[in-house]
């Protein structure tokens, strides 16, 4: 009997703080970026220099969502954006960042 599991939109909220995976390494190319992640041996093609933005800078701002605004992202392509990034979630490339603690 096989689990089902959740689709990578539903693990993936761009309304939380991300980062790319400490295990992972970008080598910028033409095209974009190889990303390789090196604790499952995962290799990734970014094929667009704005994702490789995106991806470079999620740990900058408070949420995935404030990154595509904060890299110029059109509101009409975020949802493509959204839809890598969450498949970068599913695959390890990208991680959750813990909550900061305010005080």
């Amino acid at each position: 009997m096989t689990t089902p599991t959740a689709p990578a939109a539903d693990l993936f909220d761009p309304d939380l703080p991300w980062r790319r995976a400490r295990s992972v390494a970008l080598r910028p190319e033409p095209f974009g970026a190889l990303v390789y992640h090196f604790g499952n041996r995962k290799l990734s093609f970014l094929k667009s220099r704005t994702l490789v933005t995106v991806v470079e800078t999620l740990a900058d701002h408070p949420s995935a969502t404030a990154t595509l605004v904060a890299c110029g992202v059109p509101e009409a392509q975020r949802p493509a954006y959204v839809k890598a990034l969450a498949d970068l979630a599913r695959s390890q490339m990208i991680e959750r960042r813990p909550e900061e603690v305010r005080a």
